[in-house]
């Protein structure tokens, strides 16, 4: 029986929490301006740049190298490296994003603009702890250039980093059971 009524002095207590909320909802606002808080925009994403109508007159990258070869890393520090492009088109190139296809791979893009004939880098980290095996990833260059987007890739291999602790002395069999 004291269960009972401790159940129902719990949603009693609960419909009283709820209705306290809905009338604090429904309070009007207070005439005091300095006191209200205006709510924060939502930032949308930003476009892309325009390519431009005629694609004769778009930027163009021209890269060294696509793919990168970081070759054999040890696991734990971070693999780094730079694609270096030039604008061999006639607009400037914006890039308005660059992204890894995983949370390991982080590039870093120019944010001003890349003029026709200039050079400019985009620097790829590539994350190595925890990840023993083969990279194989892509770098995505969304821009106004003539190829938008734009697919980068790192491959190599991650050899695990060496324990510093030497291995445990083999354990010898248990000897046989005593003959009867």
């Amino acid at each position: 029986m004291k269960q009972v009524g401790t159940i129902l002095l719990c949603l009693l207590i609960s419909m009283a929490a709820i209705k306290a909320q809905d009338a604090k909802k429904k309070a009007p606002a207070s005439k005091n301006a300095a006191t209200q808080v205006a709510p924060l925009p939502a930032t949308a994403p930003q476009p892309a740049p325009a390519i431009p109508a005629d694609p004769e007159k778009a930027g163009v990258f021209k890269f060294r190298e696509e793919t990168h070869d970081f070759g054999t890393v040890m696991e734990g520090p971070t693999a780094e490296c730079d694609f270096e492009f030039k604008n061999v088109g006639k607009s400037p190139i914006v890039i308005s994003e660059a992204h890894g296809s995983c949370g390991c791979t982080v590039p870093k893009w120019p944010k001003d603009p890349i003029l026709p004939k200039h050079k400019s880098v985009i620097h790829v980290t590539y994350n190595t702890a925890g990840r023993v095996g083969p990279i194989n990833k892509d770098v995505i260059i969304t821009s106004n250039a003539r190829q938008s987007p734009m697919k980068l890739h790192i491959t190599g291999m991650v050899k695990p980093k060496p324990d510093s602790k030497p291995a445990p002395p083999p354990v010898p069999p248990p000897p046989p059971p005593p003959a009867k």
